[in-house]
């Protein structure tokens, strides 16, 4: 797990080690145990070092291949990579890591490497023979990779601020996408807040010879498809196929352990790994409460079933609120999600981890938010459509009148609505705020919907309309709300401790078989009903029945106090932009402020988006 940085085109470019000098200094945080330049006749690569495989100085990068041709900056890990060595026989390796393999797996299979690869990822490799760039990112997007093509170069990094540093990149807001932003309290890929930056999207890679850059997708999520219909056997290759991924986790040169909530997932992660290990799972818990809402008691069963060496932190909540602003510091992109997973990763890495599994991805795999009931549901009442939309609206204005707040307003939305398909109820569900809200608080045109035109993208695959209604939400929710909020936060706040974060319910090889499993299989009529059968005999009742939690905190209480005038002094920096209207903003702000109409949620992405650019000087 590292960064990197490239500037790809020197024509134009005078200074560029230095310009990547300064983009590593942005990245130290994500390697600091080595750091390195390679310079080329058109191209400087940089690359900062978090040791987990390997941990001798031969695993430093950029990384040469032994004829000179080749180098690589790889961000990630390989988990097959001594399985793809041994079909490398004939290759002479001279280090232990997955950066030589993966090297030497596209030196000998160029681009359809890809398609052997097991893990997380995002790279560039430099071909000083044909003088091009060949830079890809995982199936799933759980590395990142920005770039830029400015004054004549191609720029990229694994983080935004890095790309700034390069002075190559304007901070210019992106007004274009700032509903995206309010809308979903994210910017979707391949966009960014940063008007000239993009992010690689997942599944993807680029190809870069003289100032052509190509782009090729190389993976969706069905494309291995399965007619296993049969209870017993799609449950039994569900466990197989989630034990092997974590299996396949383990391997590292550095003391490692799991994150634990208590949850379904995370509490199935540590069961599994117990039975795999020959030693006990380092487990992590933060919890703020010892009330009857606090997760400890749960995460404390598994430890306790499992005879885990379980790490138990208790944080006050004034410990979190004292941390906010070096949480908030760590912001690499905006979202209205991340100060948790800072301080989780912080806690684990100050008990010595430098790696650390999470169950991050099992909702999305097995119907684990409300929306996989609720837009069947609605999807089912397409009747209504027959009523005017006269009376429907009439309906609609009846039920926001008498139940006011987001639900009411969403089902108003869709009492009125032509369509109870997947691209118009699914973008709806997710929103944090709705178009006529984000409307009034912009002066900026809106860019569109980027949720709406994601799903409408898959649409254009002519298979992917033969999935079963709850495997097109998973690739909704997968293409969306995981990649571009959950994923995200978890790679920029783990990384700003150098913690790394594994995810094994993001196996490729699981996904790719769920998405083919029936919804008369996966339908959650109790809590991920499929991946809890399919390891019943694992998982207590306590942990399968109790109600879903997360960290309570209490952010109405510290926006309405201890937060109030940090929040105020950056929403009325927000309004002095000229993208904004100040008096919305305000009046929005005085919703909150005086009822309980409105949750904090809607109003801290605004306060951590201008927190973003005040710290960026974003124009």
């Amino acid at each position: 797990m590292c960064g990197i940085a490239g500037i790809i085109g020197l024509e134009s470019v005078s200074d560029a080690p230095c310009r990547i000098s300064k983009m590593l200094q942005r990245l130290e945080h994500r390697g600091p145990d080595a750091s390195g330049i390679f310079e080329a006749s058109n191209a400087v690569l940089g690359h900062q070092r978090l040791s987990i495989i390997d941990l001798s100085n031969s695993g430093n990068q950029p990384f040469h291949s032994q004829n000179g041709r080749f180098t690589i900056v790889f961000n990630g890990e390989i988990y097959n990579y001594r399985e793809l060595r041994s079909q490398l026989s004939d290759y002479n390796f001279i280090t232990n890591t997955d950066t030589e393999v993966l090297l030497a797996a596209y030196m000998r299979w160029g681009n359809k490497c890809l398609q052997s690869l097991n893990g997380m990822f995002a790279f560039a490799i430099w071909d000083a023979e044909r003088e091009t760039t060949f830079i890809a990112r995982d199936r799933l997007g759980i590395k990142p990779l920005y770039y830029a093509q400015s004054q004549g170069a191609f720029v990229f990094a694994s983080e935004v601020r890095a790309m700034l540093a390069s002075g190559l990149v304007e901070p210019k807001l992106n007004r274009s996408k700032l509903s995206d932003y309010l809308l979903y309290q994210t910017v979707h890929a391949p966009h960014t807040l940063i008007e000239s930056v993009k992010m690689l999207m997942p599944g993807h890679y680029l190809e870069i010879s003289d100032n052509e850059v190509n782009t090729h997708q190389y993976w969706v999520p069905w494309q291995t498809p399965h007619s296993d219909r049969d209870e017993f056997k799609v449950k039994k290759q569900v466990r197989e196929l989630l034990t092997s991924s974590i299996e396949a986790r383990l391997v590292a040169d550095v003391p490692f352990g799991a994150f634990l909530s208590g949850g379904i997932d995370s509490s199935l992660v540590v069961t599994i790994m117990s039975q795999v290990m020959d030693r006990s799972v380092d487990t992590f818990n933060v919890s703020f409460d010892e009330s009857e809402y606090s997760e400890a008691r749960y995460a404390r069963m598994i430890a306790e079933k499992y005879a885990c060496n379980h790490h138990e932190i208790l944080l006050k909540p004034d410990d979190f609120l004292n941390s906010l602003p070096e949480a908030l510091a760590a912001v690499d992109h905006p979202s209205g999600d991340g100060p948790n997973t800072w301080i989780v990763s912080r806690e684990t890495k100050r008990q010595g981890v430098t790696m650390a599994l999470s169950g991050l991805g099992g909702d999305e795999l097995f119907a684990g938010y409300d929306l996989f009931k609720r837009i069947p549901e609605i999807a089912d009442k397409e009747w209504l459509l027959s009523f005017p939309k006269e009376l429907r609206s009439l309906v609609a204005w009846i039920y926001k009148t008498y139940k006011p707040g987001m639900p009411s307003e969403k089902m108003a939305q869709v009492l009125t609505s032509d369509y109870f398909d997947l691209k118009h109820l699914y973008p709806l569900m997710r929103k944090v705020l709705l178009e006529p809200q984000v409307s009034g608080l912009l002066h900026t045109k809106s860019g569109g919907n980027a949720v709406f035109e994601t799903v409408a993208n898959w649409e254009e695959f002519h298979d992917f309309e033969s999935l079963a209604v709850l495997s097109r939400i998973s690739v909704a929710e997968m293409s969306t709300y995981m990649q571009n909020v959950l994923l995200r936060d978890t790679d920029q706040m783990s990384m700003a401790h150098a913690l790394e974060v594994r995810v094994p319910f993001l196996d490729h090889r699981l996904v790719e078989y769920m998405v083919h499993v029936s919804d008369e299989l996966k339908f959650p009529h109790r809590p991920k009903r499929l991946l809890v059968e399919s390891f019943q005999d694992l998982l207590p009742n306590e942990i399968v029945d109790r109600p879903k939690m997360g960290f309570v905190l209490p952010w109405e209480r510290w926006m309405r106090g201890e937060l109030k005038s940090f929040c105020e002094e950056r929403l009325s920096a927000l309004g002095e932009h000229d993208a904004f209207h100040a008096g919305e903003i305000q009046k929005l702000w005085s919703t909150f402020l005086s009822s309980e109409k409105l949750s904090w949620s809607r109003l801290w992405p605004l306060v951590v988006l201008s927190d973003w650019m005040m710290k960026n000087d974003v124009q």
